[in-house]
């Protein structure tokens, strides 16, 4: 029998350290002093305008027993979500958006090619083994995109920096990887080379291929293990000679929407974090309704919902927040497009919203 136990727990020790084999790896690099030249560093950590709070207190074990004996049947799609291929044919002029899931797209705008936020792990984890897995498989693999000028990136969260994706956009492209303060600690930490990283504070910019790109605030949080907020996070402005695109990132709602569109819109297209949100952090997350606000607010033009679908990281249904977003938006006639994970919209002229989730 003790021989037996001996096994058996060998083979549980060897299965967590094979599960834990990729976490140190990920965790990134520790950022160095140039955080501190940040307005929006101090006491150690970078902080939010407002006061907030990512859990408050009083509402943790309840949010901590949902997740784990909450109804689950409705959190996870109940057919296969469908995919698009990529086109061959597609046009390259004018402003077209591709929304891989998740937060994950592709912005063509006046000729340069933008990647926002690329995950295409099959888990937001630190590990490949364990931690929320897809819900939909990658419409397109990172070798059928084609040239990439940028890879941007709005904070270090696992589903929006995720290491596997960061070494093969570095190894198969020539991209430039521009992000917000501290992230190059964790780029450099994976082999990217320091003249591809690009490293901005708020309302700092970057030109890359006849663009701009410009952190722009955001009200959120960082952090890849038990430290918090040694790195920034923002929303982004991608503004050509034609077009311009905002991009929320993982955001409360704040008021500083309105002095987004004010410097820098009005802008042709809009993705707008809607999904993850809970009442357990509504500081952090928006709502749809508060997603519409924002496009509103920033004067964002066609709105194309992002941050739902791929992962399931809240307790709401999986549907819930597109079905919401719709509805409110309908409410103040906002234009709106909600692709297919791997559609390519031509935001002149964008496809009818048709419903598609609602029969899964």
């Amino acid at each position: 029998m003790k021989k037996v136990t001996g096994l058996l727990f060998a083979a549980a020790a060897g299965a967590l350290a094979w599960a834990a084999r990729d976490v140190p790896a990920a965790m990134g690099g520790r950022p160095d002093e140039r955080v501190r030249r940040s307005p929006q560093w101090r006491d150690g950590k970078f902080h939010n305008r407002a006061t907030t709070s990512t859990m408050p207190p009083d509402g943790a074990t309840e949010t901590l027993r949902d997740f784990a004996f909450g109804d689950k049947t409705k959190r996870k799609p109940a057919g296969p979500v469908p995919l698009v291929a990529p086109r061959r044919d597609a046009p390259a002029d004018g402003l077209h958006i591709t929304w891989y899931g998740h937060a994950s797209s592709l912005v063509e705008i006046d000729g340069a090619r933008v990647l926002i936020d690329p995950i295409w792990s099959d888990r937001c984890s630190p590990s490949q083994v364990v931690g929320p897995r897809r819900l939909h498989a990658v419409p397109h693999e990172l070798d059928e995109l084609g040239r990439i000028d940028a890879v941007v990136i709005s904070h270090d969260h696992y589903d929006h920096l995720d290491l596997p994706t960061v070494r093969a956009l570095t190894r198969d492209h020539a991209a430039v990887f521009v992000v917000p303060l501290g992230i190059g600690a964790h780029l450099r930490s994976w082999d990217v080379p320091e003249h591809r990283i690009v490293e901005l504070d708020w309302n700092e910019s970057h030109r890359v291929a006849g663009i701009t790109l410009t952190a722009t605030p955001a009200q959120h949080f960082s952090g890849r293990g038990l430290t918090r907020d040694t790195t920034l996070w923002a929303s982004w402005v991608i503004a050509g000679p034609e077009h311009r695109v905002y991009y929320t990132g993982d955001t409360g709602y704040f008021d500083g929407y309105a002095e987004i569109g004010e410097e820098h819109g009005p802008f042709d297209a809009a993705l707008v974090q809607i999904g993850a949100y809970g009442s357990g952090w509504p500081d952090i997350h928006m709502t749809p309704e508060q997603g519409v606000a924002a496009h509103r607010d920033v004067r964002g033009g066609l709105l194309i919902p992002v941050h739902w679908a791929t992962f399931n990281l809240a307790l709401h249904d999986w549907s819930e927040p597109v079905d919401r977003v719709w509805r409110e938006a309908k409410a103040h006639d906002v234009r709106m497009a909600v692709p297919k994970p791997g559609e390519r919209i031509d935001v002149a002229n964008p496809p009818v919203v048709d419903g598609w989730w609602q029969a899964l």
